[in-house]
This record gives C-alpha cells, structure tokens and sequence, in this order.
C-alpha cells in the first residue's frame, strides 16, 4: 500500500482438523504447500509469520516491516457502521455480537487474539461483513415483530458480504464510468453463501440475508427464505432440539438438502446433464429464487441501471448467469449470451452493447477492500 500491490497472498486450511496445510504464493515463487499440524488460529498465523520472514519464501525481512494487520469480521451488530482500529473496547462489543453469527464471529476473534498475543505492538483494524448495510432504511431493516424485541435484542436484518457488494458495486461504476451516488445497482454475490444487495445511489438500501446469515436466497446448505411456521412445524413433528432444528437449516438445507447429492454447483449440473430430476430441481429453484430477488429490488429501487454477478458461482458458472438473466427483456436487459459462455473469474460486461440495463462480471476482492480500509485508518 498505497500502491494496491499483492506481494504474497495464501490460505491456512483445516485448522484443528487432521490434514491441515498451508497454502503460500509470491510474485516471485510458485505457489507451494506446507502439510502441518495446525492445532489452532495462533499457531497458524505463526507459520504465515515464519513463511513472510523465511529467507527462501519470504518476501519480508522481518516483523518490523508490518504495520498493521486487518480482519474480515463478520457480524458488527449496530455498533459498527464502518472499519474501526480494533481495541479492547471494540473487542468486547465483538463478543456480545458472538450469539448473532455463532458460527463466524468465534473464529474472527481467534485471529485478532492470536495477533494481539503474537504481535502486541502492531496496529489491527476490523473490517465488518455488516458495517456497509448500516445505511438500510429502518423499513427494510425490521421485521414485523414487536418492536420491543428490537429495542431488547436488535432483532433486525443486518445484511452480510458487505465488503463484497460494496467492491463490486464501486469497481462495476469505475468500469463503466458511472457516477455511484446517481446510478442503482443489484449485486449479486453467489458462491456457497450468497446473497443479493440492492445499492441505491452508492448505498445499500437491502439486501437478502437477515439478521443472520440463513435468510434469503437457496445456498450451498442452507435454506434461504422459510416460513417459519414450517420450521415450527418440523421441529415439532421430528421433535428436534433448536441446535438440531439449526443444524438443519444452516447445514442440511439448500440445493444439498434439495438434491441429495452436493452443494456443489458443478457437480448439480453434471448430474441435471444425466437427467436427475432432484438436481434439475435444485438448480431450477436456486436459480428462480435469483431472479426473484432482482425483480424485487428493481421494483423497490424504481429500475436498475446494472446488475453485478461475482462470487465463486456468480464468477465462473456461465450456465446460471444465463438462466438467472434469461427474459429479463422487460427490465431492459439485453443479455449476451455469446459473451457470457465460458467466462471465468474475469471482468466482463455480458450484455449487449445497447442495452438500457448492463449486467457484468465482476471477480470481487475483499482482502484488497481490507487492506485498503486498514491503510486508511491507519495512515489517519
């Protein structure tokens, strides 16, 4: 920074698990892999510490050379409307939202634990999943329940990939010359999480996870969008424990619940091409749940000028961009189907080139939207 440049990028994975491996590339090595036994979050930044600083991988000469280290955080709650310098203040606030994402926050805070210990003089900043939809109106935000559980538990929708729609949505306005704060936007983030944001003149005005991140459309495991008298129903009937009735939802749902065989979109499609009519299915409703949503936010918005496809899915399945996009005519999308074919993690405009309503491709970048909001807050 400041110049945006990746010097090393790398993945730990499997932390606490048997078979867990570092994953490690700089601009001047061939990415190389480390089996190690990763017994937690601590040992496994220790590693990245000893790979940045060795004299055969590295691509620094030392500790010295960090100036600040920047966290993904998934859930902020009401308390972040932004990246913040993380302190015990924030710390702790970050733990009272541990009940609302119990699956990511716990994690999130063993990295910022694991670097306070490791490396108590840098400077550490949270970037937030939720911070970006902080703009939502309170009647998009609410449910329609009574207000008091608001007041007493913040039940409310809060929104997540934040660092996401909000990158692709700025990247797609850079690409395309538009000015953001006079331009609406529907961003779709697919990957085994996903989720759609409507962003109305730079902000996000909703977007379809709630107040976790079950709500909304059909994902990898999870259901999407459920009456909740459904799950009532179930629950009773199966006489299932609420960790159960969770695990359901959160686990055992979306198109691998529909299918039976995978929350893998490639593997669906493959078995959708053999005439499986449970992946079919899978794929027919994940793909109208889609739709559904850019319809809904068009109409909410009043129009839509672009719509943003990036995530795992959104990036590389040229099949369900098509199908999400087909007859969209009466929106004013003219879609591009030459252009769409085969088109993988790269930047690309997919519709036609006089069409009122422009759909690309953007690859999103959440650790460059890090890096930056940690540069900053720290420089300032």
């Amino acid at each position: 920074m400041p110049e945006k440049k990746v010097l090393a990028k790398g993945l730990v994975d499997k932390v606490g698990l048997k078979g867990s491996f570092i994953k490690h590339k700089t601009n001047e090595h061939k990415e190389v892999k480390f089996q190690e036994e990763i017994l937690d979050h601590q040992a496994g930044i220790e590693y990245i510490i000893n790979i940045l600083t060795s004299n055969k991988y590295g691509n620094i000469k030392n500790i010295d050379e960090i100036d600040a280290v920047g966290h993904r955080v998934v859930h902020g709650g009401e308390d972040f409307s932004g990246s913040v310098v993380i302190s015990d203040k924030v710390v702790k606030a970050m733990e009272k939202c541990v009940d609302l994402a119990p699956l990511h926050n716990p994690p999130n805070l063993k990295g910022i634990y694991a670097i306070t210990e490791l490396l108590p003089q840098i400077p550490q900043v949270g970037v937030f999943d939720t911070a970006f939809h902080q703009t939502m109106p309170s009647y998009t935000y609410l449910y329609g329940l009574p207000y008091q559980l608001y007041e007493k538990y913040k039940i409310r929708r809060y929104g997540f990939h934040g660092t996401s729609h909000k990158y692709v949505s700025q990247r797609a306005c850079e690409i395309l010359e538009k000015n953001i704060k006079k331009t609406k936007i529907i961003t779709c983030h697919l990957g085994n999480g996903a989720s759609i944001a409507a962003i109305k003149n730079g902000k996000s005005f909703d977007t379809s996870m709630g107040m976790t991140p079950i709500e909304g459309l059909i994902m990898g495991t999870r259901c999407g969008d459920l009456d909740i008298g459904a799950l009532l129903y179930i629950a009773d009937k199966e006489k299932i424990s609420i960790p159960k009735t969770n695990s359901l939802v959160n686990k055992k749902s979306g198109v691998l619940g529909i299918s039976g065989i995978s929350s893998d979109m490639r593997e669906l499609e493959e078995e959708a091409a053999k005439n499986n009519i449970k992946a079919k299915l899978a794929l027919d409703m994940y793909h109208y749940r889609v739709r559904k949503y850019i319809g809904a936010y068009t109409a909410a918005m009043g129009g839509v000028d672009i719509i943003v496809f990036t995530g795992g899915i959104g990036e590389n399945a040229d099949k369900t961009r098509e199908e999400i996009c087909k007859n969209f005519e009466f929106l004013g999308l003219d879609f591009d189907y030459e252009k769409n074919k085969d088109i993988r993690g790269k930047e690309i405009i997919i519709s036609k080139k006089n069409s009122k309503v422009i759909a690309i491709v953007i690859p999103t970048d959440e650790e460059m939207v890090i890096a930056q909001e940690t540069y900053n807050l720290i420089k300032s």
